[in-house]
């Protein structure tokens, strides 16, 4: 088990120090980039980004951190994002067809990349794709995202899922069972009701954070 520390800021990306061997780890993608472990990967925790009422929902018996007053000021201001939209950014993005801070969703699978806008998922609401071989659906409950690869457990059918338009009951339905399935990935009707999707982890980025450590992704726009 490593302790990690705030190191500083590379490309202006989180940089971590462990205390025990003195290397340093890139934030995005969890190596080690310099020191006695460099190479090295973390493993990836799976983690959402729900606002509060999803979450609450979700978790009734969660309990909440609350701000620490003393240090309430070092903390970053409400406008903290209006203000990095305005930032400079370390990468020059200018021939890749998005600015360096539009805010993307990036997925991974099989060693393939893939970016989408946020704002297209927030209108779109659902989105099924094909990223390194594997099918995947990207879902919006409000402003919380989440994504899972669309194959069915235990049947290996991919089918073709479509956003609920009532509200009430699920808020996708499959096109093989005709079964309803909810935020959290899993059948709430039907004959896989019960069951669930498998996650796939999603990076909320800027664009050209993500774009500086997965160059050959592609983007959806």
């Amino acid at each position: 088990m490593l302790t990690f520390r705030l190191a500083g800021i590379n490309n202006q990306n989180f940089l971590m120090r462990d205390e025990e061997t003195g290397s340093y780890w890139q934030q995005i993608s969890g190596k080690a980039i310099s020191g006695p472990l460099r190479g090295k990967q973390l493993s990836f925790v799976h983690w959402d980004e729900l606002s509060f009422s999803v979450w609450r929902d979700e978790n009734p018996r969660g309990m909440v951190m609350l701000p620490v007053g003393q240090y309430a000021s070092k903390y970053a201001a409400k406008d903290w994002e209006t203000r990095m939209k305005k930032a400079r950014a370390v990468v020059d993005t200018s021939k890749t067809g998005l600015a360096p801070r539009e805010l993307i969703l990036g997925v991974e699978a099989n060693g393939a990349s893939r970016a989408y806008r946020h704002a297209r998922v927030l209108s779109q609401k659902l989105i099924q794709d094909r990223v390194g071989g594997e099918v995947i659906v990207v879902g919006l409950d409000g402003k919380s995202v989440r994504g899972f690869f669309a194959e069915l457990p235990g049947s290996g059918v991919v089918p073709e899922f479509y956003r609920k338009e009532e509200i009430g009951g699920g808020l996708f339905v499959d096109s093989e069972t005709g079964g309803e399935w909810n935020f959290q990935g899993c059948a709430v009707s039907g004959a896989l009701a019960g069951k669930c999707l498998a996650p796939l982890r999603i990076v909320k980025d800027y664009w050209f954070d993500w774009h500086l450590y997965h160059p050959q992704t592609s983007i959806v726009n």
